[in-house]
């Protein structure tokens, strides 16, 4: 599928990569991208050179067939947007204690186009297991197919950060949740500085930015968890 990958990358959009020299060699890792869109999961496979494990939300109504397929073909972690989705957790920790590699988008859904702030999954894997962070931004997924029904191919990057971490958080309640949300900050943080000014939303330096994605932040599954 990989290759399948950089054949339709290849065929259907302008695709650039740039950062490759900061992929680590091996896990344990945890791949850490903005999600913008449906193809986000796909673009990740074309960047990156190892077997890797996804956690993807268990359902996504708004997706097309073919993106919900492809996923399952390639073989994903579902996680049950929502609630604590601990079958999930556990899955993607047996991996990092493997040395494996688990790619994540810490906002946990493509509800928005602009950076919003993290869900606590991913800083909660990164401290439970002591895996670094290697951040990655994605722009232009979500043109892909308007574009190709105007007859041109969208131009799609993958910007890949420099490696980070490992943390920790001590302490326990209150205090520890205020540590891993910190961290999803942090994580968000590096994220934003991978894609374009005008999309870094709730992590923008301009007021403005940040003033027009007030919003974005409300999590959609609070009240309707994916059961």
């Amino acid at each position: 599928m990989r290759g399948v990958s950089r054949i339709l990358f290849a065929v259907l959009t302008d695709f650039e990569v740039t950062g490759q020299e900061n992929l680590p060699d091996r896990g344990p890792l945890l791949v850490a991208v903005n999600h913008f869109g449906v193809a986000d999961p796909a673009v990740i496979v074309r960047a990156t050179p190892w077997p890797l494990e996804m956690l993807g939300g268990s359902r996504a109504p708004n997706a097309p067939f073919w993106a919900t397929w492809l996923l399952r073909l390639w073989g994903y972690v579902p996680v049950h947007r929502g609630t604590g989705s601990r079958a999930a957790l556990r899955a993607a920790e047996a991996v990092l204690a493997q040395g494996g590699v688990v790619g994540v988008a810490p906002e946990g859904g493509a509800w928005a186009a602009v950076l919003r702030p993290a869900r606590p999954g991913t800083a909660f894997l990164a401290v439970r297991t002591g895996a670094r962070i290697l951040p990655m931004g994605l722009d232009g997924t979500p043109d892909i197919f308007p574009s190709l029904c105007q007859g041109r191919r969208a131009h799609v990057t993958a910007r890949i950060g420099k490696p980070f971490g490992p943390f920790q958080a001590r302490g326990r309640g209150r205090e520890r949740r205020q540590q891993l949300e910190e961290i999803g900050h942090e994580i968000m943080r590096h994220i934003a500085e991978l894609i374009p000014p005008e999309r870094r939303g709730y992590y923008s330096d301009d007021p403005a930015i940040r003033a027009a994605a007030r919003g974005t932040e409300i999590y959609p599954w609070h009240e309707e968890p994916e059961l």
